[in-house]
């Protein structure tokens, strides 16, 4: 056999097995593991440690990150963390570099990572957003100036190691963040999917295990609470970000600055005072959600009412039930063509009318700026006089939590 038949040899059999010579389902497992660290990467260290501050990583592992999303994303820490701070400052108004609001949800979905590079490109977005993100030598001269060699070296790893296949292997990690971050989460996580909270935007929960996307899926929470370093607040949610920062707090190599408040109630006051404000501003969120499922339980009783009356599928009906699926969402978040029927529903059922009434005024306690806080502390109180005085169970029973509603405490 000649000399150039064993290179060629050599060089078919590389290009078919690589030096690993794996398996297929092997190759698979490999893809799957590394862009599962690349997605831990994008959340636990550019989105919760450097874009909000949610907790703080131990040197070696945050250069970790920054070293392993220089291979496999390409992406400048700066530039990423600017856009998402930009993102929530702006959120769903013309400003917002990806809301789907704004550029519709095709464009998003199709074209975040375009998105995202237009807006890179925007120095006053970097200058005003971009501060307090890693500036040291290496930054400088490596990871912000050869974006795409860290990549590259990427692919001549999977190249050496699978062969041709390294090529497929590397494509699929160089698709992985701009389909499931640029794509699903700034697309999908503003447009479909379940809300446990009124946050001031469209944000939506897409699943309530948040494993694939590294808990990102709990959107809908993280726009309500975006300084927390955990994405999950109901018992039935799963944040798989937040193990692997748990993971790291208890090997000493991360510390948790913040976590979703939680609502405790303690001794019910006779008269709401600062103390309670205090503690209703600081658990809106939450109190609101508890509201939104005493407005809920009144549109099923009525439901019943009606169902046990006969008058099953009448117009007041469909009404009802169309009233029971957004009575509990702010107005301006409620469609303007299904208003018109929603109050019509209302005006049937003169106890929901008055839940939704006083949904509108506690409200009011944390949307006003304009009033003194003595004003607030008496309004509240008010609120509280007229809902033990309207004779509706679920008003009285909300009147007796929030006098009971202790205040969050460093």
């Amino acid at each position: 056999m000649s000399e150039f038949s064993i290179v060629w040899d050599s060089l078919v059999d590389w290009l078919a097995n690589g030096m690993a010579d794996a398996a297929w389902w092997q190759i698979v497992l490999y893809t799957l593991a590394l862009t599962h660290i690349t997605i831990a990467s994008v959340t636990i260290f550019l989105h919760r440690s450097q874009a909000h501050r949610a907790l703080d990583l131990h040197p070696a592992v945050a250069h970790f990150f920054r070293f392993w999303l220089w291979m496999t994303t390409g992406m400048v820490t700066k530039e990423w963390v600017a856009i998402h701070r930009k993102h929530h400052a702006k959120c769903e108004r013309e400003e917002d570099p990806h809301s789907p609001q704004v550029f519709g949800i095709r464009k998003v979905l199709l074209e975040g990572s375009e998105l995202y590079r237009a807006e890179a490109k925007n120095q006053e977005t970097l200058a005003k957003y971009g501060h307090n993100t890693p500036d040291d030598w290496i930054e400088r001269h490596l990871y912000s100036r050869y974006t795409w060699q860290g990549v590259g070296l990427m692919l001549i790893i999977n190249l050496a190691l699978f062969g041709a296949v390294g090529l497929t292997v590397w494509a699929v990690q160089m698709l992985w963040i701009p389909v499931t971050a640029a794509g699903i989460i700034n697309g999908i996580g503003h447009y479909w999917g379940y809300r446990n909270f009124e946050a001031a935007d469209a944000s939506t929960n897409i699943f309530p295990w948040g494993i694939v996307i590294g808990g990102e899926e709990l959107h809908n929470n993280h726009h309500t609470y975006p300084t927390s370093a955990k994405l999950s607040v109901k018992k039935y949610e799963f944040d798989i970000g937040w193990l692997y920062i748990r993971t790291l707090e208890l090997l000493g190599l991360a510390k948790v600055r913040k976590v979703p408040p939680m609502l405790k109630l303690g001794e019910v006051r006779p008269v709401p005072d600062a103390h309670t404000l205090e503690a209703i501003v600081a658990h809106r969120y939450e109190l609101m959600a508890r509201y939104g499922r005493a407005l809920k339980a009144a549109c099923r009783d009525e439901l019943r009412a009606l169902k046990d009356a006969g008058a099953e599928n009448t117009a007041k009906w469909r009404q009802l039930r169309l009233a029971k699926r957004w009575l509990h969402r702010d107005e301006d978040r409620i469609p303007s063509h299904l208003r018109e029927q929603i109050a019509h529903a209302c005006a049937h059922s003169p106890a929901l009318a008055k839940l939704v009434a006083m949904r509108a005024e506690l409200r009011q306690l944390w949307t006003r700026t304009n009033v003194s806080a003595e004003q607030l502390v008496a309004d509240l109180q008010a609120w509280c006089k007229r809902a033990e005085e309207s004779g509706i169970a679920a008003l009285q029973d909300f009147a007796l939590k929030i006098k009971a509603a202790q205040p969050v405490r460093a």
